[in-house]
Parts: structure tokens; sequence; C-alpha cells
């Protein structure tokens, strides 16, 4: 029967096919063949229109706050740090000049390795202890397909381990959300008088209870397919990832298409990072005299690669191709950035306004790009620096300085309370806020204390905590742990777990400590990863690679 089958799959895929006569070519096949909603026509949004006259002048009011959020960005990527993709080649010019003008933070650090628990912290400003959610939810199908073509590798590395019992009793990936009882930064600022907009990727559900409509926000032009473009647009250049399962499984269910307020689907109106910035421009040109917080996730540079063949060609020649367009790709990041403050310089309204920039996680091993994460070992779905090593610039003239560097370690739990904080708006009364307000450190007025200076990650039996300059990493499966003095070694190169262990139980009783009376995870993990630290998914791995196992 399975020849049979095989057959039938050559017949119907080509000669090419006759290649991947194995499990992975079936589950893709029948992945690919998945039933496509109904998309409508790209339809004009009427976006909610504030008052034709302010009550009072930019200056006077509350500030607008603007927090752009992209995905996947390696630390290395943006030429404000030095770097740059394809060694510099591709400048981030936009970018850089948000950055000089407010405030650096040079050791910022996301929720986690991995988007969703990361978003869910941006959000609330609360560990996973406290919340539940602390693993990614995928889409339905997706551990079952990426396991068992990743397991049909040979990538060096231990098999990837699939749970196929929580698969089974695990909820659909839409209503693996955020729970209602969570109080986010939209609902703060909303009760606040702000008109609240979120456009993009959310990852957080998407039932009664978890959409973002839901979670605080008046409008959502909502993210609910996974491609950037059609795969056959004639303006669109694509870049498939023959060696990494995740790519195969988003191209094999790739659509395109989005919603409003929860309304019927339909298709975006262009690539994706400029679709949402033609909108987002049309939100401030809507709220101009109201205060307003716009939250713009970008789906950017998170694969599928796919870049516009304008952008391809404006970033030059580069090889390899799957670099070039993810070049391209962070090109059209940066004029996203530029075009939102043009805009609110126009509207006279760029003074006034809190700007904060950051990425997800760290950039992606899986992309098959060495030194996205430069000069950090490690990758998203990993807690070594490169995973979670993220920039962060807050920009908002009237009161942060231009061209300000803090090298005090913040977190994305600190991005809720800062921006309640920037509106004069109250906490959720009696709920425990675990990030800090970034203010006094980006004024200049004050410093930052958190309960031990500890900052703590987590998925499943992995866990991190850095504090006092060192950080312990504890990877459970494999009982091994990782101790590094970030002071003197910040790219963890040099273990000290077994020369110091008396740091290793200073810090295991902090991470103890955190995890007493901890919340149990929301949904299940379904999915074990060994990542390696220093390969990149494109890379074979040897018995001298160091790797994580990471729950998904």
């Amino acid at each position: 029967m399975k020849r049979i089958l095989l057959v039938i799959l050559a017949v119907i895929l080509g000669a090419g096919a006759l290649a991947y006569f194995n499990k992975s070519a079936i589950v893709l096949f029948l992945a690919s063949r998945a039933e496509q909603p109904e998309v409508a026509p790209n339809q004009t949004i009427a976006w909610q229109t504030g008052p034709a006259e302010a009550s009072a002048p930019p200056d006077a009011r509350p500030p607008n706050i603007v927090f752009i959020l992209v995905d996947d960005l390696g630390i290395n990527d943006l030429s404000t740090f030095g770097g740059g993709v394809a060694g510099g080649r591709v400048p981030t010019p936009n970018i850089d000049a948000l950055a000089a003008r407010g405030a650096i933070f040079s050791t910022a650090y996301s929720g986690t390795g991995t988007c969703a628990p990361s978003r869910a912290m941006l959000l609330t400003g609360r560990y996973p202890t406290r919340t539940g959610f602390e693993f990614t939810p995928t889409p339905n199908g997706m551990g079952r397909v990426v396991s068992m073509i990743a397991n049909d590798r040979d990538t060096g590395l231990p098999k990837v381990y699939f749970d196929k019992k929580a698969a089974d009793a695990a909820p659909d990936f839409e209503e693996q959300g955020l729970p209602g009882e969570e109080i986010t930064i939209a609902e703060v600022l909303k009760e606040s008088g702000y008109h609240t907009v979120h456009i993009g990727k959310w990852h957080l559900g998407n039932n009664a209870e978890s959409h973002p409509n839901a979670q605080g926000f008046d409008e959502s032009l909502l993210m609910t397919s996974l491609l950037h473009l059609p795969e056959d647009d004639p303006g669109v250049v694509n870049a498939k990832l023959d060696f990494d399962p995740i790519d195969k499984f988003l191209w094999a269910r790739g659509n395109f298409h989005t919603s409003y307020n929860g309304g019927a689907l339909f298709a975006p109106g262009g690539y994706l990072a400029d679709y949402w910035t033609d909108e987002s421009l049309k939100v401030i040109e809507a709220n101009k005299n109201r205060p307003f917080f716009l939250y713009l996730a970008h789906w950017g540079v998170h694969t599928p690669l796919q870049a516009t063949k304008a952008d391809y060609d404006a970033v030059g020649d580069i090889e390899p191709h799957h670099l070039r367009v993810y070049a391209a790709m962070l090109h059209a990041l940066d004029r996203s950035v530029g075009r939102i403050v043009e805009k609110l310089e126009a509207e006279g309204l760029a003074d006034n306004t809190l700007i904060v920039f950051s990425s997800d996680n760290g950039g992606a091993g899986y992309i098959g790009l060495p030194g996205i994460n430069d000069p950090y070992r490690g990758w998203k779905i990993t807690l070594f620096e490169g995973g979670i090593r993220v920039p962060m610039f807050v920009s908002w003239p009237a009161r942060i300085p231009a061209g300000k560097t803090i090298d005090t370690p913040v977190a994305h739990i600190d991005v809720m309370p800062t921006f309640a904080s920037a509106a004069g708006a109250p906490l959720p009364a009696g709920v425990e806020i675990d990030g800090r307000d970034l203010l006094p450190l980006a004024e200049g007025t004050g410093g930052l204390s958190r309960p031990d200076d500890a900052i703590f990650w987590q998925s499943g039996f992995y866990r991190v905590v850095r504090a006092g300059g060192w950080k312990l990493q504890v990877d459970g499966k494999q009982k091994k742990s990782w101790l590094f003095d970030l002071a003197n070694d910040p790219v963890e190169h040099t273990n000290l777990a077994e020369s110091r262990p008396d740091k290793v139980a200073e810090l295991q009783a902090l991470l103890d400590r955190h995890h007493e009376g901890a919340r149990q995870p929301l949904y299940a993990s379904t999915t074990d990863l060994p990542i390696a630290i220093d390969k990149t998914g494109a890379e074979k791995a040897t018995p001298e690679d160091e790797f994580v196992w990471w729950p998904n």
C-alpha cells in the first residue's frame, strides 16, 4: 500500500518526487492539501476616527505610544550594533536613526527564546510562573509534521521527541490563548482614555477571551496566515530552505489572508510589511487628535523567507540567495520604521510620542545564516544570549534625551509597566507585575531595582536565571548546567559550573524560589527539540557540539 501511495505521489508531484520517497514526502503532500478557508478580495478598512479637533495640543496630552515589534531579528542584523546583514552591506538607517534619537538599552532581553510566551510577557509584564503561558502554541499538526521531517534527516543530534498523546489531547491551535483574566497593557491604556490598535501578528489565541479585541484592543488587523505574499505573486522572490523542517511545513500550509476585528478573511493589500505600515499610517492619521496606542507586530524576518522584487534588487548582489532575500526583508522593515516616524513628524506628533522598537526573540538558527546573533552564542529556541538578546530602543523626544546608552539589564516584562507609567495610568489592582518602569533609567532620573537583581526565563525543564552579572542555565532533560560570568564572559564561552559549585547553588536557589507555587502551564508541550548551540540548521552537528533540549 505504501509503495502504491508513493507511486501516486510521484505521478502527481512529478519525477522530482522520487527523491523524497519517505514519510516526510507523504506528510508534506497531505499538509499542502489541507482545506483552505474562503478568502475575500482586499477590502478598505474604515478605521475608527477620533475627534475632528483636539481638545489640547499634542504636547499637553498624554503621549501617544507606538510599539514596533519585529519577529526573529538577530541583534547583529542592525547596523546600530556595528554589524548588519551580509557583513554590513545592508544598513538599517531608519532603525538606527530611531535608536539615536532616544535611549538604547544595550543589554535588553526577550521574555524567552520563542515568540508567543515572549509576547505574553510584553503585554502583561508577568512571568509564565504567574500566567501559565509557558509554551509556544503551534498550528494544528505542526509538531507531528516537523518531528517526522526532522527525524528523516541525519543532523548529528538526537531525534526530535513528539508526544502524540499530548498533541491529541491539546486544544485547537486558536484556543491556546492568553486567558481573559490576564490584564494587558492595552486594557490598562484603554481604561485611561487611549484608543488602542493592534496590527499584525498576535499568536496569543483567537477565541472569545484571547482575541486582541477581547484583550483591550479597540481595533485589530490580525495576521491569520503564514505567507508575506502569495507564493506565485508576480512581485515576490521566495527562498525555500530544503534543510529546515519548519520551513517545509510553513510552505506546505502557506496561505495569505487577514481579518479586521474578527470579521471575515480577506486578502492583505500587498507585501505584509508594507501593507501593515500603510494601515498604521492611516491609524495615526485617524487618531491624531487623541491619545492612541499602536501595537505594530511585524511578521518579518520570520520564515518563510519572502521579499518583494524591488527590495531584492535594492540590496544588491548578495550570496547565497536566501541571505539576499533575508536582507531584503530587513530592508522592508527598516523602511517601515522610517515611514512611521515620518508620519508622526508630519502630523506634529513626534515629540510627544513614545516609540519602542524590539524583537520577540533572537535570530533563528534554522534559517542557516551564521552570524546573525554575533558575537553571542545560541539562537532562537535556546536561552543562550543569542536566543534572548534583543534590540530595544526607547524614543520620546519630549522627555528622553537623545544619544543615551544604558547598560543595565532590562527585559520584555518591563515594557508593560513602562507604558503605563508614561501614560500616567495605574497598574491593575491586585495583580502582581514582575516588570519594572524603565523611564527613570531612560530619562536619567533614577535606577531600576529587582528582587535579587534577577531576571528569569523558562521553557518546561529548561530554566535560566541572570543575577548579579552571573547566568545559570539548567537543561533538566539532559541534566546539564552552564554557569557564565557575564561580566567577564558576555559571549558565554567558558562554562564555570564545575569550578564554581557555590555560585551554581546560589543561583539554583533563586530558580527554586522563583518556581515555588508557580502556575502550571496552560497547555502541555508536545515536542522536545534538540538545538545545537553553535551550528545552524544547515550544518550537521558533531559529537563535540553542545546542544539544549527545548520543549515547545
